[in-house]
């Protein structure tokens, strides 16, 4: 599973790849983790303050990120 999955879907307590692709566009890529109602950044120093729409599994390589 490498495609884009709605973010319902996320796993829980997993660093996962996000974004946000609505209307206005395809932005705010990046690794985080959600616990329950909010996503953390992977070392949960600190939640968005936004939910992303769509996750998929992070990559081994670098440069896929």
């Amino acid at each position: 599973m490498d495609e884009w999955q709605p973010v319902e879907t996320s796993p829980e307590g997993v660093t996962v790849m996000t974004k946000i692709d609505d209307e206005r566009g395809v932005r705010n890529e990046q690794p985080l983790m959600r616990c329950r109602y909010l996503w953390w950044f992977p070392d949960r120093s600190m939640y968005t303050y936004y939910a992303p729409t769509h996750w998929r599994p992070l990559r081994d390589d670098p440069s896929h990120r």
